[in-house]
This record gives C-alpha cells, sequence and structure tokens, in this order.
C-alpha cells in the first residue's frame, strides 16, 4: 500500500491532538472519582458526629471532634481543609461537614458537604 506524500505525518499530527484529550478525559474521571469519595466521607463523618451528639449525655462540642476525628482517619487532605459545626437541641441534633476535594485538574477547586441530623435523645419518666 503506497501513502501520498500528502498523507505523510498524518498519525503524528492526529496522535499529538488526540493524546491531550485522552489524557484530560481520564483525569476527568479521576477527579470525580475524588469527588465521589470526598462527599461519601463527609457524608459519613457527619453521621457519626450526630450519633455522638445525639446521646444523652452527648454535647455539640462532642458531636463536632467525633466528626474532625473520622475525616481525619479516612481523608487527611479533606481534613486539611474541614470545618465543622455541630448543634444539639433538646429535640434534634445537626451536624455539618464541609471540606475541599483533593484538586487533580488545575482551576477547578471542588468542595463537598454532609449534612446529618438525628433526634436527641432524652430520659422521659413514666406517667
Amino acid at each position: 500500500m503506497r501513502h501520498r506524500a500528502s498523507e505523510r505525518g498524518d498519525a503524528t499530527v492526529e496522535t499529538v491532538l488526540a493524546v491531550p484529550v485522552l489524557l484530560f478525559l481520564i483525569m476527568v474521571v479521576i477527579q470525580a472519582g475524588l469527588w465521589f469519595h470526598g462527599a461519601q466521607v463527609v457524608e459519613a463523618a457527619a453521621q457519626e458526629g450526630a450519633l455522638a451528639g445525639r446521646v444523652e449525655s452527648g454535647s455539640s462540642a462532642a458531636a463536632e471532634e467525633r466528626a474532625r476525628q473520622f475525616v481525619l482517619k479516612l481523608s487527611p487532605s479533606i481534613a486539611a481543609t474541614a470545618e465543622v459545626h455541630a448543634s444539639r437541641s433538646a429535640d434534634s441534633t445537626r451536624v455539618v461537614v464541609s471540606g475541599r476535594v483533593q484538586q487533580l485538574i488545575p482551576g477547578l477547586p471542588l468542595t463537598v458537604r454532609g449534612v446529618a441530623e438525628a433526634p436527641t435523645e432524652r430520659f422521659r419518666e413514666d406517667r
């Protein structure tokens, strides 16, 4: 099979154009996986914090500490930017955890947020 002189170098040009696009798509898939993992981590941390804060002897400070420790254990990169806020009332305990996901694609900062709310336990006497 003979190639025409005008087709010389076409494969090189196509490769030079296709490889960066392919690498970018791979980076997007990996970044999406990091975002999904981060979203799961902060959601689980918020639930852990709510469980710690909702017990009768619990407090909002205990809820915040439990959520922080959970994020630190599972994802130190998110823990570096994590913000944890907990509130506890007589009726419910609410924990909000947010943080930034590790950035793979330059210029694309992604923040994840998890919220958990649970009824606060309290002792009620028999009537």
